[in-house]
């Protein structure tokens, strides 16, 4: 039994989310092999050599498979298929774009945002908004998985010496093409990689009162900044900003809520934070079911204070 873990990277070096995929694809008991591909990627194929508990890199380079796109990357995952009893994605944008698609040419189901490994056959994955959690069995001869980080630790990026083989690349399917890319430039940590976050709500009541609020905040504790869906649907807070069930699911290890009165679909993105914040001045706000510290305050006043007090 060998568990086949696509790699998301740069062609330079290995996102963080792969690490935690190698973390899940190691508890099957079976050898861990990883895929990278893209173009002119053998440094990030050497940095995944080196993640702990890996036992082969698969290197496959051509100009088609440059920019991840996704049905260039679902055949190149399917041409080595037949090798493996699991192929794991991350559940991040890029792995939920490829994986359905290697599923549906397999002819399996998908089993999505695993928590849990249970056994080889067996799953646990949050559903109802994370409310509830699933035991999922497949008999499925190939297993398509998508992993949602947060459930699982990151594998040491170092320590590791696996072996780095080429793979013949796939074809370029033609059906779609890299035309560019915009990508926002921040000096701050990225939302899901972000080991501290702070959040704001509507509460805020303003783009101006946001930034002018929040931002010393996270400057101080050099934090990624975020927002609730009723912040971004505000204008408040770009849709990048999104923690939450239809946003970005997180685990920092600090998560400051600040106006956030906590509905289902925001506590779904974020209650698998170590230590939850909590800052509102109405008490019987949902947010404080989960939070670890609550204060019970005007955030406009108790934010301040506590930059000060920084």
């Amino acid at each position: 039994m060998t568990a086949l873990v696509i790699a998301e990277h740069d062609n330079a070096s290995i996102k963080g989310a792969t690490l935690n995929t190698v973390t899940a694809a190691a508890a099957l008991g079976g050898e861990v092999h990883v895929l990278v591909a893209g173009h002119n990627a053998g440094a990030a194929a050497a940095a995944a050599a080196q993640i702990a508990g890996v036992a082969k890199v698969l290197h496959a380079d051509a100009a088609a498979l440059a920019e991840g796109l996704a049905e260039n990357v679902a055949a190149q995952v399917i041409a080595l298929a037949s090798g493996y009893s699991h192929i794991l994605f991350p559940a991040t944008a890029a792995g939920k774009n490829v994986a359905p698609r290697v599923a549906a040419l397999l002819d399996v189901g998908q089993i999505s945002d695993i928590t849990k490994v249970v056994s080889a056959d067996t799953f646990e994955r949050p559903i109802y908004a994370g409310n509830a959690i699933a035991t999922v069995q497949s008999a499925d001869a190939t297993k398509v998985i998508t992993v949602r980080t947060t459930g699982f630790d990151p594998a040491a990026a170092s320590g590791g010496s696996a072996a780095v083989e080429s793979a013949a690349a796939a074809a370029d399917s033609g059906k779609s093409s890299f035309v560019g890319r915009e990508v926002t430039k921040s000096d701050r940590p990225e939302l899901t990689a972000a080991k501290i976050i702070v959040s704001g709500g509507r509460a805020l009541g303003s783009n101006e009162k946001f930034m002018e609020v929040l931002t010393p905040l996270a400057d101080k504790l050099g934090a990624a900044l975020g927002a609730s869906r009723a912040a971004v649907d505000a204008g408040y807070a770009p849709n990048d900003w999104q923690v939450g069930q239809t946003g970005k699911i997180v685990a920092p290890q600090l998560y400051v809520a600040a106006g956030i009165s906590g509905a289902i679909q925001h506590l779904a993105g974020m209650k698998d934070s170590k230590v939850i914040v909590a800052i509102n001045k109405d008490p019987e706000a949902p947010i404080f079911s989960v939070a670890d510290y609550g204060l019970e305050a005007d955030l406009f006043t108790a934010v301040p204070e506590l930059v000060n007090a920084l």
